[in-house]
């Protein structure tokens, strides 16, 4: 668990009003359990693959994450799992440390790959009377994209740029033009090693006459 940080945008979802649970008969006064239920539903037939949970706290000691994950793989309704379980948000449920700070769950920490998910359970459990109300705000899913190999190209070409562009570098010969000279080199030494030929090549004759100085008697 850790503070929230910038990511990627977060996907839609439905965040439903919290539910708490109540000891006893819910038609009289029965003291509320401790426990409350908030349900996060994604639009219907489409999943996600978590890359980061985020939420500001109210007032919520602990927090479980439940999933409920499809398997592409099999012709299988969805399963729930667990994938933290009462994780702390505050230092004491009876003192206001963390009590609303902003938090993020990162899919590393999970105790499973949060791909294929279709709906997020978050069960908050409070055990201190202290507080009459409890709940997480500003929850945000946020989905895991694989890195753009195109991208990490153009991002390298460009700090090839900010070197060149570099002033301990003045007096050097322009890359473009070495560049260019380098290409030209590779084309000739295709077309030569493409037209080669088995005939031999006079290295000292002129006209089909050679210099004496140039031979050798054996």
């Amino acid at each position: 668990m850790s503070e929230s940080s910038d990511c990627i945008a977060p996907v839609t979802c439905t965040i439903k009003p919290p539910v708490y649970l109540h000891i006893g008969d819910t038609k009289t006064e029965a003291p509320c359990s401790g426990v409350c239920v908030i349900d996060v539903t994604l639009p219907f037939g489409k999943s996600v693959n978590i890359e980061e949970l985020t939420f500001k706290n109210y007032y919520t000691a602990y927090v479980t994450v439940r999933l409920l994950r499809r398997n592409p793989a099999q012709d299988a309704p969805a399963k729930w799992c667990t994938a933290l379980r009462d994780v702390p948000l505050m230092d004491n449920p009876h003192t206001e440390a963390g009590s609303q700070d902003y938090f993020s769950i990162h899919r590393t920490q999970m105790q499973m790959e949060p791909d294929h998910v279709v709906s997020v359970r978050l069960i908050l459990r409070q055990p201190s009377s202290a507080w009459l109300t409890f709940n997480l705000e500003e929850i945000k899913i946020h989905p895991h994209t694989e890195p753009d190999p195109d991208r990490e190209v153009s991002d390298w070409l460009s700090d090839l740029t900010l070197v060149d562009q570099n002033p301990d570098l003045e007096g050097l010969p322009d890359p473009q033009t070495v560049s260019s000279s380098i290409q030209q080199m590779w084309a000739l030494t295709e077309v030569m090693q493409t037209n080669q030929t088995t005939a031999s090549i006079g290295r000292f004759d002129v006209d089909g006459c050679y210099d004496i100085n140039l031979l050798s008697l054996t």
